[in-house]
């Protein structure tokens, strides 16, 4: 399975689209949305909250268990995806797309973000 080439990824499994207008869309990888099995409940960072690059900022409950959501970025978030909240189960169906979770005015970005190859190595795809 390749993953989108156009994006960025984290070791702790979200993707990043590339900064447009300061912005950057996360959401997290279909590997990752695979390994929970059927998301059951989704917490996503308040709009106008500030996160940072490596650390947590909302959760993701499946029936199998609770992961931590990571921000691969830091700065100030300025839109959810509510209907990823409303419909936890779209994660899994979508994960690289309509599934997306938040986005944020970006500052900066985390260290050591991997190439879609990279991280195709990285989870032995």
């Amino acid at each position: 399975m390749s993953n989108p080439t156009n994006l960025q990824y984290s070791k702790e499994h979200e993707w990043l689209t590339a900064v447009e207008d300061g912005v950057s869309t996360i959401g997290i990888t279909k590997h990752a949305a695979d390994a929970l099995g059927d998301i059951v409940y989704v917490q996503l960072p308040e709009v106008g909250a500030e996160v940072e690059a490596g650390e947590t900022c909302g959760e993701l409950e499946s029936t199998k268990s609770v992961s931590d959501l990571y921000s691969p970025v830091t700065g100030k978030v300025t839109e959810v995806n509510t209907d990823v909240v409303d419909d936890p189960a779209s994660v899994n169906a979508d994960p690289f797309g309509n599934a997306w979770l938040f986005k944020v005015q970006v500052e900066s970005v985390q260290d050591e973000l991997l190439s879609s190859a990279e991280y195709d190595a990285f989870i032995g795809a």
